[in-house]
């Protein structure tokens, strides 16, 4: 028997979702069958998805957001947390409020759009899915990016509480990816050669792709995932070589 993920009839809301990680997310949702909806600051020219102006730091623009969803297809099955990121500043020289405003973007923005799209989906017969991107400075040190580090960690603790308070209607599950490629991979690594000595020390010796984090998305979004709940699916590729083990053998 064929296996296969049908989101047909489903309405699919993506924050962050007009490039990058989660422009492939849309993208994979709306292969499954889903109607899919992005939302940014910034309109994408001639985009393929329906796109709303949305910065989901502010809890007025969020509620509004998920109204016209609403109001315009009726429901709200899926959504997934992916805006989010930070810029590369050391602890020691990182502002009050450059480190609240971090922690707003990658924390409290999810946890407000989940509020909003939970009250939707507690009234719906069959409920809904809301997938959390995180990612591996949350379960690791997270040098150069500690609050974002640090607000990751806190989405998966926000992750599995949400599922328990939530459950049986709104399943929430988190995704963290590891070493990712996009279109800043080569000018944060420093170029092909750069990527190449990176990719190395993964075990599956690769960088990760916006697709494969897509496709993760895609499962816990779908009826394959109906009993999984709170989790936090990790793709690292095999994670990073323990140091000791790199100095042992010189």
């Amino acid at each position: 028997m064929a296996i296969s993920v049908d989101l047909g009839g489903r309405v699919a809301l993506v924050t962050g979702g007009t490039k990058g990680i989660g422009a492939a997310i849309a993208d994979r949702l709306a292969e499954a069958g889903a109607t899919v909806v992005v939302c940014g600051r910034n309109d994408p020219v001639g985009g393929a998805h329906r796109f709303h102006p949305c910065d989901v730091r502010d809890p007025d623009q969020v509620e509004a957001l998920v109204a016209a969803v609403v109001a315009e297809h009726g429901r709200l099955d899926v959504v997934v947390n992916n805006a989010g990121g930070s810029p590369t500043v050391d602890a020691a020289d990182a502002s009050p409020r450059f480190s609240e405003a971090i922690v707003r973007l990658n924390l409290l923005a999810p946890l407000q759009v989940a509020q909003a799209a939970n009250r939707v989906m507690q009234v719906q017969d069959d409920g809904g899915a809301i997938l959390n991107i995180g990612s591996v400075s949350g379960i690791r040190p997270s040098p150069g990016t500690s609050a974002y580090g640090a607000a990751k960690a806190g989405l998966l603790n926000l992750t599995q509480t949400l599922a328990i308070e939530w459950a049986p209607k709104v399943r929430v599950n988190a995704v963290s990816g590891g070493l990712v490629l996009t279109e800043d991979s080569l000018d944060h690594y420093g170029g092909e050669a750069g990527v190449e000595r990176v990719a190395a020390t993964v075990p599956l010796r690769r960088f990760g792709t916006p697709g494969d984090v897509a496709d993760a998305v895609t499962f816990l979004a779908s009826p394959l995932a109906s009993y999984v709940t709170g989790a936090n699916l990790v793709l690292h590729g095999g994670g990073e070589w323990p140091a000791f083990l790199r100095a042992a053998q010189g």
